[in-house]
């Protein structure tokens, strides 16, 4: 079913020019133009953005380029030519933008000539934000940053993965995302202030992958300056509560189970016949049972290893323990409940017909985002907005073209 919405959008009006490359500058836009913004995606026209070369390909189209330009407008520019940074500067003032996003090396824009200050000039309530691996100051400022890189300097590895084994690195690109929300939340405060407090000024946005990683990682810098704990690997449990973990079932699937709460433990152990753990000062409390962990995990593993997937889950579901099965993305695209909320919703798409991909999020009740189509090939937008919309004619247009510019 293809999202259906009514009346204006939020971020209608809204005009955002997307600078951004591969994940975290074009995230942000995604979600601003999931919920109305215009945006209109600049590509430089050797190549494009990195991002149509990231990921999974069907016959030459990408795939996550499908998601991450959704509801874009796609320019080619060539922003390293002066000519290019000329016309820049006349789609900031033309336009009159709100939003402008980047994601290149720190100091790459004062480079071009394009500084925030400069191009506040153009369009005083610019808001621009600034996405790079280590922020616009400080001694790693000028180093290439990728996910990768944050991902490991930001504490995220050296936590994550089997306590005997290497530190891990997650399979998605989750410092670009995390550091994409952050500045989502950036922009609609600076807007907030711009708008709703009519200062009628935009600011700058300076996000650090590491550092928006950094602070999502609950409690370990504060562990570490108030208990000297470096933090360390502990594989699917939590320093929090106990049990949790996965665990394997007899037909060789996997459960997860969160013990989060005495009452959730007490219903567990009650469902697995052994209600004498209760009176066991090893797992009595949470604080005993994170102390006993390898042996409540013995327990626990032992007891789920004796039923089917199926037949474990309808137990501790009936019996209100927490507990989910671990499902791929063919689980999820069959499930009842993900069917029924929608999660994932299907458009028509110009090269690959018919294609799903998961709902805008977050769900407003008044005004839902919508998706109006997935992301498209590269410079498809060019007339319309050099020609229609800055007034450029065909011989100017002819011309920057023939030079590489657009």
């Amino acid at each position: 079913m293809s999202e259906q919405t009514s009346g204006e959008l939020p971020l209608s009006g809204i005009t955002v020019i997307d600078c951004g490359q591969v994940v975290a500058g074009p995230t942000i836009a995604m979600i601003l133009g999931d919920f109305g913004a215009e945006v209109i995606k600049v590509e430089n026209p050797q190549g494009g953005d990195q991002g149509r070369y990231f990921g999974r390909n069907k016959g030459g189209v990408p795939l996550v380029w499908k998601q991450l330009s959704r509801n874009k407008k796609t320019i080619t520019l060539s922003l390293s030519k002066p000519g290019g940074q000329a016309l820049f500067r006349r789609l900031v003032q033309r336009l009159k933008a709100d939003v402008l996003i980047e994601s290149f090396r720190a100091g790459t824009f004062e480079r071009w000539n394009l500084g925030y200050e400069s191009l506040r000039e153009l369009s005083p309530g610019l808001v621009m934000v600034r996405v790079s691996g280590f922020g616009q100051t400080g001694p790693y400022r000028d180093r290439p940053g990728f996910g990768t890189l944050a991902e490991a300097m930001s504490g995220f590895a050296h936590i994550t993965g089997q306590p005997d084994g290497p530190p891990t690195l997650p399979p998605f690109p989750l410092a670009d995302t995390t550091a994409a929300l952050y500045s989502t939340i950036g922009v609609m405060l600076a807007l907030y202030r711009r708008d709703a407090r009519a200062t009628g000024r935009g600011q700058s946005i300076d996000t650090s992958l590491v550092e928006s990683l950094y602070t999502v990682l609950t409690g370990h810098a504060v562990s570490w300056d108030q208990l000297g704990l470096p933090g360390r690997r502990a594989g699917n449990r939590t320093t929090g509560s106990a049990p949790r973990n996965t665990y394997r079932t007899r037909d060789e699937r996997w459960i997860a189970i969160a013990g989060s709460t005495q009452a959730i433990t007490e219903r567990l152990f009650r469902e697995m016949g052994r209600a004498d753990l209760l009176e066991d000062e090893r797992f009595a409390t949470n604080q005993a049972r994170l102390a006993n962990v390898d042996a409540l995990d013995a327990i626990v593993g032992e007891w789920v290893a004796s039923l089917d997937q199926r037949d474990c889950m309808q137990r501790l579901l009936a019996a209100e323990v927490a507990a989910a099965p671990i499902a791929d993305f063919r689980d999820l695209a069959e499930d009842p409940h993900m069917i029924a909320r929608e999660a994932l919703t299907e458009i028509d798409d110009p090269e690959l017909g018919r294609l799903r991909m998961p709902r805008v999020q977050p769900r407003l009740s008044e005004t839902p985002g919508r998706i109006a189509h997935a992301g498209l090939p590269m410079g498809v937008h060019n007339r319309e907005i050099y020609l229609e919309r800055l007034g450029m004619d065909e011989a100017e247009f002819e011309a920057l073209r023939a030079d590489g510019v657009i």
